[in-house]
Formats: structure tokens, sequence, C-alpha cells
């Protein structure tokens, strides 16, 4: 039944590509439950008085896609791919805009799992990550990818060695390194 929808959300998607609008009016309710997952997995690891909601952050994300120039859809990983990073620019836009309000000065240094175990800090570590994934992907762009679809997204190993058309095997490693470099980064390279 998985494999009837997911090719079903390709075709959808391979027709949307194409300029169908009603193709993307019948492939929401198929990939919704999917965005709700994800952006529930993200929100979990919010404070409890953070303001955005999954719904918003589901909706946010939608629009960014729905409005994006990515039309050259290849399957419904590459859809959730793609989804994973519009909701890593949202919250870090979110986080940034909230930041900003505050007019803080902060330099305290946090680990990566401390960004994964997001808390009342909740922005400054966002952005911290962000800071941190956008060296990252100067270093390496795929490395980078994987983490936004990991974290950010929730994609499994194989989810992410679907979209950027590798082996599973090379996405542990990625993940592995990324892990290990961001601790590094995020601690103050210390």
């Amino acid at each position: 039944m998985l494999n009837v929808a997911s090719d079903q959300i390709t075709l959808l998607l391979a027709s949307w590509s194409e300029g169908d609008e009603f193709a993307l009016e019948q492939l929401m309710p198929l990939v919704y439950d999917e965005l709700r997952r994800m952006a529930k997995s993200y929100m979990r690891r919010q404070s409890s008085g953070h303001t955005f909601q999954t719904t918003e952050l589901i909706h946010e994300a939608y629009l960014k896609i729905a409005k994006g120039e990515e039309r050259n859809w290849e399957n419904r990983a590459h859809f959730f791919g793609v989804a994973s990073q519009a909701m890593r620019h949202i919250l870090v836009d979110y986080a940034r805009s909230k930041q900003s309000r505050k007019r803080g000065d902060w330099q305290e240094r946090i680990t990566f799992a401390e960004a994964a175990l997001v808390s009342n800090e909740s922005s400054e570590k966002i952005v911290a990550l962000d800071d941190a994934l956008t060296q990252l992907a100067v270093l390496d762009a795929r490395k980078c990818r994987v983490v936004e679809m990991k974290f950010f997204g929730g994609l499994t190993m194989e989810e992410i060695a679907e979209v950027l058309k590798t082996s599973s095997k090379t996405v542990k490693r990625d993940w592995q390194f990324a892990r290990m470099w961001l601790s590094r980064e995020l601690a103050g390279g210390e």
C-alpha cells in the first residue's frame, strides 16, 4: 500500500512539474500526514512556550514549496527532502526574527546535542545551528543536506540516500561526520 501511495505521489509530482495545478490539490491530502509527522518531530524539540505551531509550520512549508522554483520533482523522497529544507529555513527565519527582537549579544557555546534538544534558548541555538550548517555546506554540501533531511525533516537514511542518489552507507558516514563536525563547531572548535 505504501508503494501505491508513493507511486501516486510521484505521478502527481510529475504532473505538477508539467504545470498541472490540479495535481497539487490532489497531492496535498496524500503528503499532509507525512508533513505533519515531520513538523511534529521538530516542534517536539521546541520549548513549551514556543509560539510557532505545528500546523503553522506545515502551512508555511506548503506555501514555500508551492510558490518555489523547484518544479522538477523526481519522486516522493525528493519532495520530502525539499520540504525538510523549507521547514529548516522557516524555523531559522523565525528564530532570527525572535533573536533580533531581543537585541542581545550572545556568545554562548552550545553542542550539537544541545541544538538537537532545543530548549528555552531555542532561537539562539537554531541560529547557531543554521550558521554551522551554512559553514558545513561550504565544506561539503551533501553532508549539510543529510543533516537537513535527518534533523529537520526526520527522513530515514534510506529516504535520504534516495533523494541524494547515493547509498545508505554513504549517508550514514556523512551523518556521522556531520554530527562530529557540528558538535565541534557549536562548541567553539574546542
